[in-house]
């Protein structure tokens, strides 16, 4: 299996928006990613809008974006 790598923020919110999230704003250097779930609830996801988000930070947003981690490995 390829390991996870550095990605840019821009293929980032791609992929999360090929999943249902929308961007809903930008505060400062990052972009803030939002998607409504069942039962009113949401689940809201800031990308750093740097250069290349390193693979700990994107562990964690696909932690917090609840999709599968293959999605953004290549």
């Amino acid at each position: 299996m390829p390991k996870l790598r550095p990605l840019p923020p821009a293929e980032i919110c791609r992929i999360l928006a090929a999943h249902g999230f929308v961007r809903e704003r930008q505060a400062g250097s990052h972009i803030i990613m939002r998607r409504e779930l069942p039962g009113g609830d949401s689940a809201t996801v800031p990308v750093p809008n740097h250069r290349e988000v390193a693979t700990g930070t994107l562990k964690s947003i696909i932690r917090l974006s609840g999709l599968d981690h293959r999605l953004f490995r290549k």
